[in-house]
């Protein structure tokens, strides 16, 4: 199991990663909430929350190319729900706007994610007095995205060495069938977890 899979940044030794995980939990709100709530047309106001995350990305020395991938690995999402204001009038500045709103609030998750352990989130959650079923969830969910990854690895590893075709159609559809599998077996150790955790009392 790679326990760095998800936060392989977060434990470096940095202005940034020394702050306080509340402290840094609260600006990024602010900052997500601020891109979301700016008028479309104050661009001055886009391009400071974008030098600030300039400069948050710079202190906390995560590798520049670490952070570009992991923001073009989430523009699918982006682009999904930028794309339904297209067939809207004057999509494309809504679109536009959209896309700039979508890359800062995920470039701040990002950052957030990379300079604060996930544990110390959780405890400032339960500090915040957020309901115990949300951190309970969110927990649970982090520990087994774990164990979903090495699911992926496992069963990409065995599909390649029964595999001797290379066309890229037969690549697709190999990972197609890899993620329907891997949905399959991961609700059924879903329902398993959860009949074990209640035959132990959980609530």
């Amino acid at each position: 199991m790679r326990l760095d899979l998800f936060d392989r940044h977060s434990r470096l030794d940095s202005p940034v990663h020394r702050l306080p995980a509340a402290v840094k939990l609260v600006i990024a709100v602010a900052l997500v909430l601020t891109t979301v709530l700016l008028p479309v047309s104050q661009l001055i106001g886009f391009a400071v929350v974008a030098a600030v995350l300039l400069v948050v990305a710079a202190l906390s020395r995560i590798p520049p190319v670490f952070l570009a991938k992991r923001l073009l690995l989430l523009e699918p999402l982006a682009l999904g729900v930028a794309m339904l204001a297209v067939f809207q009038p004057g999509g494309w500045h809504v679109f536009a706007a959209v896309m700039v709103r979508t890359n800062l609030c995920l470039l701040t998750m990002i950052l957030l994610s990379n300079t604060t352990p996930f544990a110390d989130l959780l405890r400032v959650l339960q500090r915040a007095r957020v309901p115990s079923v949300m951190v309970t969830t969110l927990a649970l969910m982090y520990r087994y995205l774990f164990v979903l990854a090495d699911e992926v690895g496992r069963m990409s590893r065995a599909r390649a060495s029964r595999t001797f075709l290379a066309k890229r159609r037969t690549a697709w559809w190999s990972q197609a069938g890899i993620v329907s599998q891997l949905f399959i077996r991961s609700t059924e150790r879903a329902e398993r977890i959860y009949a074990a955790m209640c035959a132990r009392g959980w609530q």
